[in-house]
């Protein structure tokens, strides 16, 4: 069992995984790089509408877009996921982050992972995360929170 962290409102802090496992649980099967798109906008709205992010992993501007990183190391070896799949914990969401979640996977949740993939390359915080790095060459540079909250607050 997970040692949870919480919020000063009480609610707790969710993991990256938690917020996965939330959006395979509503669309399964999901192939995994459409799942990594999904849990960055979960992040990224979370930001702008709960000022505050709805997980602490990192994630990172890889040439297929936003990466979890910690979540990439744990479904790599997958195409394809559904709730069945064993890599799952726990998920305590406030109902404030359920609705940062079914926002997301309503407005997003029917794209597929191409399409997922060429939106964040055209948007800001992949791009300055990138900044002077080729399109197809490796780079872990953070997309930060404030990269995130300011540029999707704009919208």
């Amino acid at each position: 069992m997970k040692n949870l962290l919480y919020r000063e409102d009480n609610s707790v802090v969710l993991s990256v995984f938690d917020v996965a496992r939330y959006i395979v649980k509503k669309i399964e099967p999901i192939e995994i790089w459409k799942l990594q798109k999904l849990v960055y906008y979960c992040q990224a709205w979370s930001l702008v509408w709960l000022k505050r992010p709805i997980f602490n992993e990192r994630i990172e501007a890889w040439s297929n877009g936003p990466v979890c990183p910690e979540l990439h190391e744990r479904i790599k070896n997958y195409y394809e996921l559904d709730s069945n799949t064993p890599i799952w914990g726990d998920i305590n969401a406030s109902s404030d982050d359920r609705d940062v979640m079914d926002v997301v996977i309503r407005d997003y949740g029917d794209k597929p992972h191409i399409w997922l993939r060429e939106l964040t390359h055209m948007e800001e915080p992949w791009k300055r995360a990138r900044k002077d790095v080729p399109y197809m060459d490796k780079c872990n540079n953070e997309i930060t929170n404030e990269m995130m909250a300011t540029y999707y607050g704009s919208l």
